[in-house]
């Protein structure tokens, strides 16, 4: 395990764990797609068990590092190993539209990142799994009404039905981390679609949770709301007491608002 060394400016630590590995990979489910893209393989240790399956499997990773370990240790990567940033990389060079599962341990610096870009992709994403830190994964699976709830639960939830999977320790690691890790997985909704503008959708969860602490008449100031729409007793909430369905009437009263 020593033959990359971890990184700290791009957020590695190595699973040593083989049956963590296995147990990550095995969360998908491949069905609807024949492709799997693995984000930070480092050193190939769930690399290899999806590489066992009746996939066709790319990687992609930064580090140059890893990406030579990789091609010299697993020959079955050979044009497939994606030598770029996933948050910069147009993914369409690889997969042309084709439906495709994203896996991963994924470095925590740019987790949550992952999952925004996960969700522009969505029309292509049916399956998403991997590894977080704990209270990042735990977020994206959060309901309304914990504090934990947030940005990322509600743009997640309203394309995907999101699932905690298990806790990882931080012993499995080299380097360890300085907290614990859970893997978690989003299965895309069979109708994805929402019943008002995606572009103000996002722009009403992201505007209201911004000043959460304040009701949704407060926080949503800015968006220039009639008068007679702010009466409304939706806006008498604070976000973190809406669930997924209220902030899309939420959206929907507002489009109908005309902003």
């Amino acid at each position: 395990m020593e033959k990359v060394k971890a990184k700290k400016h791009l957020g590695q630590h190595f699973l040593k764990d083989e049956s963590i590995a296995k147990a990550i990979a095995d969360t998908l489910s491949l069905k609807g797609y024949d492709e799997v893209l693995e984000i930070g393989p480092g050193m190939g240790v769930l690399t290899k068990y999806l590489l066992d399956k009746p996939i066709n499997t790319h990687v992609i990773e930064i580090d140059t590092e890893s990406v030579v370990y990789l091609g010299e240790n697993y020959p079955k990567l050979k044009d497939k190993i994606i030598s770029q940033d996933f948050l910069k990389y147009n993914i369409n060079e690889v997969y042309e539209n084709k439906q495709f599962a994203i896996i991963g341990n994924f470095p925590y610096n740019i987790s949550t990142q992952i999952v925004f870009r996960t969700l522009e992709y969505k029309h292509q994403i049916p399956e998403f799994s991997g590894m977080f830190q704990k209270e990042v994964a735990q977020r994206i699976c959060e309901k309304k009404g914990s504090k934990a709830y947030g940005i990322l639960s509600v743009l997640a939830q309203a394309f995907y039905v999101t699932e905690y999977l298990f806790t990882v320790d931080e012993n499995v690691f080299i380097p360890p981390p300085k907290v614990k890790s859970g893997v978690m997985k989003m299965t895309r909704k069979e109708d994805y679609s929402l019943p008002c503008g995606e572009k103000l959708f996002f722009t009403v969860v992201k505007t209201a949770f911004q000043q959460r602490r304040k009701t949704l008449r407060n926080s949503l100031k800015t968006l220039n709301l009639s008068d007679e729409l702010r009466l409304d007793t939706i806006f008498d909430k604070r976000p973190e007491q809406l669930s997924v369905e209220e902030f899309i009437v939420l959206t929907q009263k507002i489009e109908a608002d005309g902003v």
